[in-house]
């Protein structure tokens, strides 16, 4: 009896140490967590360093990310502009080659006065001895230089407009808009110069008697007159592409100006665009004419034989020009084929830039969009 009286009391200690037991581990548990609470554990601690390293390690990533698409997006405007400037220039010169080599044949002859009649006469021999492909005898020069000397005008014209802060923010920068557009052409004409005494020399000579082909051009040139010559000319042609380019681009940006403030639209049409291009080529050819001229006589004393054999200055020549055919005849001489001629190149020209620019970049926008997509 007194043993089984005894088990019971085991039962209840057993309890009872138990319950207490749990208590202890309680009390334990709500002390870590207290602690846990005030100090973080070595893990949590650990996490939170790696955390902020993350946040430390996203912060240059995204300022890379950003300035890679800045770079990306002004690559991409570069190629755009030289692209459109390329195929721009190649359209205007191909359109009007056959009256650009008439008009080169006057400028360097003093012994034919020009006149419309003279011209078509010019252009009805040319036809009649070497075929209707000689009207674009010179063409393949003027090709290997108009393509990169449009392509390099253009983007370096967007590329001034940024430098000079042209018309930003609103304002009316008509200085900035002449020094612009006569930077560009300075930059491009110096880059492709040789070309441009090729194109020349192949548009006042034959095939049978001159130069068959661009190169035969510049490996005659460099062995019989020196690599010296392949710049003859070139600072008139500096002189007279300041008032040429910046008239121009001058012109056309201030049209096109007008006719947003006027009209409210930013996007001429075409027309309109071939309207302000004609005017602005108008305005910079009568401009730059006279120095035209004389770079002509410089490119081709040795293929012509009304020319000296010396090499002329832009000043001798000059004189040259006003003492043996004056001013109207002499430094504005074919000036009326360039009214016709230089309106539609530079017409040409300037909308086909615009036009194929605004496709591209459209064409770039939706190209990015379904990237991202």
């Amino acid at each position: 009896m007194s043993r089984l009286i005894e088990k019971p009391n085991i039962a209840m200690s057993i309890t009872s140490s138990g319950s207490q037991l749990s208590n202890t581990v309680a009390a334990g548990s709500a002390s870590n967590a207290a602690t846990a609470d005030d100090t973080p554990s070595p893990a949590e601690d650990e996490d939170g360093h790696r955390s902020a390293a993350r946040t430390q390690l996203l912060t240059p990533s995204a300022d890379q990310n950003a300035k890679s698409s800045n770079m990306r997006n002004k690559v991409d405007q570069v190629l755009v502009s030289l692209i459109a400037g390329a195929a721009a220039g190649a359209l205007a010169k191909t359109t009007i080659a056959p009256l650009d080599r008439t008009k080169i044949n006057f400028q360097i002859r003093k012994d034919v006065s020009f006149s419309f009649r003279a011209s078509l006469n010019y252009l009805e021999q040319t036809y009649t001895r070497e075929g209707i492909l000689a009207l674009w005898r010179g063409n393949s020069a003027t090709m290997a230089r108009i393509v990169p000397y449009a392509a390099i005008q253009f983007t370096s014209h967007e590329q001034w407009r940024r430098v000079l802060h042209v018309d930003q923010n609103g304002a009316n920068t008509k200085g900035r808009r002449f020094i612009a557009g006569s930077l560009a052409g300075i930059t491009s004409q110096s880059l492709t110069y040789p070309l441009d005494l090729a194109r020349a020399r192949m548009a006042v000579t034959d095939r049978y008697t001159g130069y068959r082909t661009l190169r035969q051009v510049f490996a005659r040139i460099w062995v019989e007159e020196g690599p010296r010559t392949l710049f003859r000319g070139y600072w008139a042609t500096v002189l007279g592409v300041i008032p040429y380019a910046g008239t121009s681009f001058f012109t056309y940006e201030t049209l096109k100006r007008e006719y947003h403030e006027i009209i409210g639209n930013t996007n001429p049409n075409a027309f309109v665009s071939l309207a302000f291009g004609a005017a602005a080529g108008v305005a910079g050819q009568t401009a730059s004419y006279p120095l035209d001229i004389v770079r002509r006589r410089m490119q081709t004393t040795r293929v012509n034989i009304n020319a000296p054999q010396s090499s002329p200055t832009i000043l001798t020549t000059l004189i040259t020009i006003y003492r043996e055919e004056g001013i109207k005849n002499g430094f504005y001489k074919g000036l009326s084929m360039n009214w016709i001629k230089g309106p539609i190149a530079v017409g040409i020209s300037f909308s086909t830039y615009d036009l194929i620019k605004a496709w591209l970049i459209e064409l770039s926008h939706l190209k990015r969009g379904r990237a991202e997509n």
